[in-house]
């Protein structure tokens, strides 16, 4: 395995990862569609970690474009090692704080967006930090078209029922679909098969895992 400076090498030498340094990083708002040099749907998948969905998702889905956004350089390395050996030019990963977002997609650019096993920070006094929390879901609904749909997984039963609470009172929420046990129900979001390390440990450990879906209305 490489060494994280060298990874942070790689980083800075690959199209595929847009981060801090670069001249892109400045310009990317509003130009998604001319950095894939097409105009397919922009989904996202926000605190990629090691891009396993990201990557997953291009490989299914070549007429998408894929960007996952993590904070750490080390973790989407892998991911764009991936994208790179299997030449899967609809998949890129910025690497920015998940709260700047707004600053990387301009209003309305995004088509779709995931969550996916993030931190359920716990704490009564990080709420905020959630990353489905209340000021999070105005974040995604500028960045989304209209009808845009936002998926959301975890193992989190706390962080779930957290996650379900907000949205039921919002008023600007259509089309919510939820399941407590995703692998036991008949969604077809199923039928992706894309399954992170982490998910397979949570599965193995006999963990349901919780999905919903939704869009603003």
């Amino acid at each position: 395995m490489r060494s994280k400076l060298a990874r942070f090498t790689d980083n800075a030498a690959r199209k595929n990862v847009i981060e801090p340094g670069k001249p892109v990083f400045e310009t990317i708002k509003g130009n998604w569609h001319k950095h894939f040099e097409n105009g397919h749907p922009l989904v996202l998948e926000l605190g990629c970690g090691k891009g396993e969905y990201t990557v997953g998702l291009g490989r299914l889905f070549p007429d998408n474009n894929y960007v996952g956004i993590d904070v750490k350089g080390a973790r989407i390395w892998k991911g764009s090692t991936v994208a790179e050996e299997e030449q899967l030019h609809n998949v890129a990963f910025l690497r920015i704080m998940i709260l700047d977002i707004e600053q990387f997609v301009a209003p309305g650019e995004a088509d779709s967006l995931w969550i996916t096993f993030p931190d359920p920070r716990p704490r009564d006094r990080d709420e905020k930090r959630r990353l489905t929390s209340t000021r999070f879901m105005d974040i995604y609904k500028n960045i989304l078209r209209p009808g845009g749909w936002v998926h959301f997984k975890t193992d989190n039963t706390e962080l779930f029922d957290f996650t379900l609470e907000q949205l039921q009172q919002r008023k600007d929420i259509a089309g919510l679909t939820y399941t407590h046990d995703f692998h036991a129900s008949d969604m077809p979001e199923r039928q992706h098969n894309i399954i992170t390390g982490y998910e397979k440990r949570f599965v193995a450990e006999g963990i349901r895992i919780k999905y919903l879906k939704c869009y603003f209305a």
